[in-house]
């Protein structure tokens, strides 16, 4: 997750920037306590290293997008919202929305109850919104609310300006009522998956922040492969990756990694949102609870703090930096 940096480093998910996962979200809608928001951030539209900006097209149309919600606490999905896209045509891309439950959920594939069909993907400055059956969707560009300084990170923790205040993501952002949810703790996690080979593949996955640096190369796919609940395999090596950044002990280093596995993020929406007590709300500054876990509190911070072009409203993201609705592309090969 938080993959602005360590992705682009290690290369897009399948070679394909729309196959990322940047960030989730996850908070109450503060002005319906019926409905909460699930947001799911794919695609940055500019890498790291090469410094360079990504495709036009927003989202992969052999490509699914899910939303994954244990409601049990064994680490299994029992939830699944799964979006997918048409080909990118004449300027235009629209998106499903589908659910499922039960054993189902921990599935894969295209099965689903159609909540939304044909739900216009925003490429412009107003946010198209579609509704249906007690949901609300949107998918499209907008401006990253993702804060961080990378370039500082990687300069000993020189840290000074914030990377990604002038940078886009594609954002699904789903509002959800929360009778579906139910009234207890539950797990959330989100994935993407590939069928360009001819079956479905997982791509990316995650829901906390910037766990992907502690993982390097077959570690790392294995990782991204994987399902929450086989994340006890992973300890050892998160461990590992800790008592050398952080200066740990053997035995402190398993301790902290434990705490940051499964790889699920806890959101009870009876609460307010707070990283990483409970869910996660977008101006919540997660890259410095990373940094002090990272660093064995030798780091806590960046300096730098949340974008001032959120939103208090559905879609909550800031407009995108650039208005992609004038510009020529191709329609989608994939």
């Amino acid at each position: 997750m938080s993959h602005h940096y360590s992705g682009p480093a290690f290369g897009f998910p399948h070679d394909d920037a729309r196959l990322d996962i940047t960030d989730l979200f996850a908070f109450p809608n503060q002005d319906d306590t019926r409905k909460s928001i699930l947001i799911l951030n794919v695609h940055p539209s500019v890498s790291l290293e090469p410094r360079k900006g990504t495709t036009a097209v927003p989202f992969a149309s052999d490509a699914l997008y899910e939303f994954k919600i244990d409601t049990d606490g064994d680490s299994v999905a029992d939830i699944s919202y799964r979006i997918s896209f048409t080909p990118f045509m004449n300027g235009a891309q629209t998106a499903t929305l589908r659910y499922v439950e039960g054993d189902q959920a921990s599935a894969t594939g295209v099965e689903g109850r159609v909540i939304i069909e044909g739900a216009p993907v925003s490429l412009g400055q107003e946010a198209v919104i579609t509704q249906a059956d007690g949901y609300r969707l949107f998918a499209g560009w907008r401006s990253d609310p993702f804060f961080f300084d990378p370039i500082g990170a990687l300069n000993n923790f020189h840290f000074g300006q914030d990377f990604f205040v002038d940078k886009d993501v594609c954002s699904i952002v789903l509002e959800v009522p929360n009778s579906v949810i139910g009234s207890k703790e539950v797990g959330i996690w989100v994935r993407t998956l590939d069928r360009r080979s001819g079956r479905w593949i997982q791509a990316d996955r995650g829901a906390r922040p910037a766990q992907s640096v502690f993982l390097t190369g077959e570690a790392r796919d294995a990782y991204l492969a994987a399902e929450p609940a086989d994340d006890k395999g992973f300890v050892a090596v998160f461990a590992h990756s800790l008592e050398h950044s952080g200066g740990y002990t053997h035995s402190e280093a398993l301790r902290v990694a434990e705490t940051l596995l499964p790889d699920i993020m806890r959101f009870d929406h009876s609460r307010p949102a707070s990283y990483p007590e409970n869910g996660r709300a977008l101006a919540d500054d997660v890259l410095d609870h990373f940094l002090a876990i990272l660093t064995n509190r030798k780091v806590t911070t960046d300096g730098i703090g949340p974008h001032t072009d959120l939103l208090g409203e559905f879609p909550y993201l800031g407009r995108p930096h650039i208005d992609r609705t004038s510009e020529v592309r191709r329609a989608d090969p994939r």
